[in-house]
């Protein structure tokens, strides 16, 4: 016979590894091949009913004096691993029944009373043979016994016949197992050699011994198969003969019962008769109760309707209906100030009214009565009648005014009084009107464009009036002397412009100029934008005026005016920015304050007549207020800044270009000796420049200066090329002035210092240029004897020189002789070439130090080369040179 799978240690090995750290302990595995209904009634396989191979293992586990026992099925992974599949406890197993169906007998299922689903149809499992097949279910049963304290319900298989199998198969067991009694379960089964596991019988003793009995009674019979079937059949007869008897006897108490069953059905049907009767008289009257409720419901609902209705028409009427005193006020009330009470009354009143009867605040069903139509058709009627009344109104007021306030004088600056222009009055009375423009608004946007045109048109004539008076009584009230515009030409003295009159006050007109009348216009921007109802941001901080230059006993009242006019709409200060508001805005402001700026220009210009330095101040003082708009509704403001600080660089730029046409005038002068007029008056002009700077200018007057000394040092140059032979003279005299003359300036102004060095560089140069030229002119001989020393170095050896043509040692005595007898007297004709064309006296010095140290630096070069090539040959050392020169 073939090794069962069960012997397999290789598998057991294999299903310990599956289980690994379950703490459980295999006691038998075996092979088994799994299908669904694979033996049906066909007797053919089923779809998905193909066998597929497991291996079931029987394990348990101890915990304390507990034992429990499972009921594993593994099965193969692709990589051919066993792995745990499903796990059973067997404390749950109810039933093992043996397939009839498979003539093997080697087919059975086991029934858990525990699965969710018991309409599915469980597993079946076919061994190998019969052996496997008893030594699996065996063992399971013996398990179930010693665990469990009971058995499953066995079908389809005798026990008998499986008692009689362990018996026979019991040499088969190991002798060191022991039964249950005597050792745990998990020593009593896990011998590894286990054939059958048959610890304990099946069948009690007694039982075993009656079996015996029973079977030993059948055992003549069993030999001969015919006698001991025909027995079996006589015994069948006679026990149906014995039961139709028993029927029979039992015949009159069947009939009693039948015929009480028939009366019992007779009752039934009447009973179910009467029921149809009852239940058709019910349905009718449910039916009826069902009517009556439907009516009653009907009825109801249609009191209820009826009641709202009556209820929204009531509402309807009430917003329909047109009060009198506001039909009155809208249509001819008046716009005193008395009656402007009624009037935002009857504005608002018309304002809900009209939103009230659009769809969103009314019941789209009510938007197309006829009603409502008509009513709609009346309140535009009434909001037309009222804005154009309130416009024309507003239009004849702005004019009236303007023209009471231009017609007296008094609101004006005089001859010897300048007049700060007050609109306190004219904002309070504009103020009573406000509320009704925001009403005008909400009514029609369109009626502001031509209000907001009114005001402007007439407002603008009143500001132009007021600058024009203001500005002209400015300029005859201030006294300042004009200052002469040619501050470089070379006919004025320098003297001249080193008196020049003090001219202040020009720079301080401007500045109350813009003082008095830039603050005016953010505040009027500002009352204009609020007042004529622009969504933007307020211009101007409760209680301040733009840059803080509001003063005066004006400040109070137009910090209060711009109060009231922000405290018109509580929603005011929470309006978010609106682009298109803002362009309308700043064109409004445009129309506003246009025409302003021509009475600042001619401050601009008159200022500049007097003093065209005075541009310096002005300029810092308009950056500073420009600095101060930031304010996007003041656009005009920062525009007229602007256009004030265009106007004043163009005329500072004139100005300059103007001084530096007059130094390139010095050009046309054929012989220049000494220093040029202009350097020094630049030095003043630089001085007086400075004193001017306020704020920002800084850079304007970097740019002047950058004009100035560029054509300055161009036209040096070219005077210097038109007489080369005093160039270097000319030069270097008019850079040494330039330095002389900005020094402490140049200390303090980055600007100038750099064109400090920059002349000082090219005094170098030229100082550097005479002097060689001087030198040359007195010791020429000496210093190309050199020359041509350094000249053959470079081809010939230094032991070979002295017997070239030209450079002998007869050459060099010559030479030293020509050169050195006398050499005092060549240095002081030196000095005196240097002495003789420089006009700058305090020069010299300098320069004469320059030479002799520039001399030393060559006859010390001259002396090295000498002594190097001619070692034997005498003449006056360096030292000698130095003392001589330092006696001169």
């Amino acid at each position: 016979m073939a090794k069962s799978s069960a012997d397999d240690e290789e598998l057991r090995r294999a299903c310990e590894a599956a289980i690994e750290g379950t703490k459980q302990k295999i006691v038998l595995s075996i092979r088994v091949a799994k299908s669904r209904g694979i033996w049906g009634k066909s007797g053919k396989l089923g779809r998905n009913h193909m066998a597929k191979p497991r291996v079931l293992a029987l394990s348990i586990k101890t915990k304390g004096p507990r034992t429990k026992a499972f009921l594993r099925v593994l099965k193969y992974s692709t990589g051919g691993v066993l792995e745990a599949a499903k796990l059973y406890k067997l404390k749950h197993l109810s039933k093992v029944e043996v397939i009839t169906n498979d003539p093997s007998g080697c087919t059975f299922t086991l029934g858990f009373d525990n699965l969710r689903s018991q309409s599915v149809a469980p597993p079946q499992w076919t061994m190998r043979n019969i052996d496997d097949r008893n030594r699996l279910l065996l063992c399971i049963l013996n398990m179930c016994k010693d665990i469990l304290g009971r058995l499953p319900k066995v079908v389809g298989i005798d026990v008998v016949e499986m008692a009689l199998w362990a018996k026979e198969n019991t040499p088969a067991v190991t002798t060191t197992q022991r039964t249950l009694q005597d050792e745990p379960v998990e020593t009593a089964v896990t011998g590894s050699d286990m054939k059958v596991s048959v610890e304990k019988e099946l069948v009690a003793q007694d039982e075993e011994e009656d079996m015996e009995a029973l079977l030993g009674t059948y055992v003549m019979g069993i030999g001969e198969a015919e006698a001991f079937s025909e027995r079996l059949k006589r015994e069948l007869l006679a026990l149906e003969a014995a039961n139709v008897h028993a029927i029979l006897e039992s015949e009159p108490l069947i009939d009693e019962v039948l015929q009480g069953l028939e009366v019992a059905t007779n009752c039934a049907d009447d009973m179910d008769e009467w029921l149809s009767i009852f239940n058709v008289k019910l349905r009718h009257m449910r039916e009826d109760i069902e009517s009556i409720e439907t009516r009653n419901n009907k009825l109801e609902m249609q009191s209820v309707n009826n009641k709202t209705l009556i209820e929204e028409l009531d509402k309807l009427l009430e917003r329909l209906q047109v009060p009198s005193e506001h039909a009155a006020s809208l249509t001819g009330g008046s716009f005193d100030e008395a009656h402007m009470l009624q009037n935002v009354e009857a504005c608002e009143w018309l304002t809900g009214a009209l939103r009230g009867l659009e769809v969103p605040n009314l019941d789209p069903v009510y938007a197309n009565m006829r009603a409502v139509k008509e009513k709609r058709a009346e309140l535009e009627k009434l909001k037309a009648t009222f804005v154009k009344r309130a416009s024309e109104f507003l239009r004849n007021y702005f004019a009236s005014l303007v023209d009471f306030m231009i017609s007296d004088k008094s609101y004006f600056s005089q001859r010897g009084q300048l007049k700060r222009p007050d609109h306190a009055d004219l904002r309070y009375k504009c103020r009573t009107y406000a509320r009704l423009l925001q009403h005008l608004k909400s009514l029609d946007k369109n009626c502001l464009g031509p209000l907001r045109k009114a005001y402007c048109s007439s407002l603008n004539l009143l500001l132009r009036r007021e600058a024009r008076e203001f500005a002209n009584e400015l300029r005859a009230g201030t006294k300042a002397s004009r200052n002469p515009t040619g501050w470089l030409e070379g006919s004025t003295g320098s003297s001249q412009s080193g008196n020049s009159a003090d001219t202040s006050a020009v720079s301080e007109a401007y500045a109350k100029m813009l003082t008095i009348f830039i603050p005016l216009l953010v505040d009027e921007s500002s009352f204009f934008a609020h007042f004529m109802c622009f969504e933007v941001p307020a211009l101007v901080p409760p209680g301040g005026g733009a840059n803080g230059n509001k003063s005066g006993s004006n400040n109070d009242n137009g910090s209060d005016d711009d109060l009231g006019i922000m405290d018109i709409d509580d929603n005011d200060s929470k309006a978010v920015k609106n682009s298109v508001d803002l362009v309308a805005l700043n064109e409004s402001l445009r129309d506003l304050l246009d025409g302003i700026q021509e009475d600042f220009y001619a401050v601009v210009d008159w200022a500049y007549k007097i003093d065209p330095l005075r541009c310096i101040s002005m300029h810092g003082i308009t950056e500073r207020y420009l600095s101060g708009q930031k304010a996007d509704a003041a656009g005009f403001v920062r525009l007229l800044l602007g256009d004030l600080e265009s106007r004043i660089s163009l005329q500072f730029n004139h100005f300059v270009d103007e001084a530096c046409h007059q130094i390139e005038r010095n050009e046309r002068n054929v012989r220049q000796t000494g220093v040029i007029p202009y350097i020094p008056r630049f030095a003043t002009l630089a001085t007086r420049m400075e004193q001017y700077i306020q704020g920002q200018s800084r850079d304007l007057v970097d740019q002047a200066y950058t004009k100035f000394v560029s054509i300055m040092f161009v036209t040096l140059e070219r005077i210097a090329q038109t007489d080369p032979k005093y160039s270097d003279i000319f030069l270097l005299e008019n850079y040494a002035a330039f330095q002389n003359s900005l020094y402490d300036l140049a200390n303090v102004v980055p600007m100038l210092a750099k064109f400090y060095h920059q002349a000082s560089e090219a005094y170098e140069q030229a100082c550097t240029h005479h002097i060689s030229m001087i030198i040359y002119m007195q010791f020429e001989r000496l210093f190309q004897f050199a020359r041509k020393i350094e000249d053959l170095m470079y081809t010939i050896t230094p032991e070979e020189i002295p017997f070239q043509l030209g450079v002998s040692k007869m050459d060099l005595r010559k030479t030293l002789k020509a050169s050195l007898a006398g050499v005092d007297k060549s240095i002081a004709a030196m000095y005196k070439k240097l002495q003789k064309n420089l006009v700058s006296e305090e020069l010299l010095p300098s320069l004469w130090d320059k030479c002799k140290k520039e001399f030393l630096e060559k006859y010390d070069s001259f002396a090295q080369l000498v002594a190097k090539i001619y070692p034997s040959e005498t003449f006056p050392s360096v030292a000698e040179m130095r003392e001589l020169l330092a006696s001169m």
